[in-house]
């Protein structure tokens, strides 16, 4: 199926590239960065000028090195455990 987006499969057409699940480990708020770790324990820098505000703690899913969705924010997260 392919949405008007240009986007199908869990893929992106353009690039062939997927999002991926990251973690967040520790923000730049002046320059909208967050360095963030993948399942197998790289760090990269992330552009999160679209998923603002993030926190350390939160999963983002990452394309192109662009965060474009936040999936589990830390309070949240903090909040149904405690709660």
């Amino acid at each position: 199926m392919t949405d008007p987006g240009g986007c199908a499969d869990a893929h992106c057409i353009t690039c062939g590239d997927v999002a991926e699940p990251m973690r967040v480990l520790k923000i730049d708020s002046v320059r909208a960065l967050a360095l963030c770790e993948d399942a197998g324990g790289s760090h990269q820098s992330i552009e999160i000028a679209l998923v603002a505000p993030v926190e350390p703690g939160d999963e983002l899913l990452v394309h192109a090195g662009t965060a474009i969705a936040c999936t589990e924010r830390r309070a949240l997260a903090e909040a149904e455990v405690v709660g």
